[in-house]
């Protein structure tokens, strides 16, 4: 896949999120981007329901924290500080992002990927996007 210059990339799984940047013109060339700390939301807020029917104390963290990293993507959107968002998460992270998303943060990402890629290498993960 083609990745746009300057793009965002998320690489988020339950506990870690790493922030990257696309600064190659042809080819990805990620560069790290610092992490902001992401206030972990209580998965039993208003609207939001845990993945799971009895979600131990570990779910809840990890959907509370998919939801902080939404959050904060979402304002970085609305506030026009990311053009276009490419973002890679472990499947069940991914799924709590999306029912999280701004209609214009779905407006602007260019792609998913549903694999947990927290802890690769920037080559790993420049890999993985171009496959995608």
């Amino acid at each position: 896949m083609k990745l746009p210059k300057g793009a965002l990339v998320a690489v988020v799984d339950g506990e870690k999120l790493a922030l990257f940047e696309n600064t190659g013109q042809q080819d990805i060339q990620l560069s790290a981007k610092p992490t902001p700390d992401i206030a972990e939301r209580a998965s039993g807020a208003a609207g939001r329901i845990s993945s799971e029917a009895n979600p131990d104390n570990d779910t809840q963290a990890e959907d509370g924290f998919a939801m902080g990293v939404a959050d904060v993507l979402n304002k970085w959107v609305l506030t026009n500080k990311v053009e276009d968002l490419f973002v890679i998460a472990a499947p069940k992270t991914l799924g709590q992002l999306r029912k999280a998303w701004h209609k214009e943060t779905e407006g602007r990402l260019v792609g998913e990927l549903a694999k947990d890629l927290t802890g690769h290498s920037t080559d790993q993960i420049a890999a993985a996007i171009e496959k995608a």
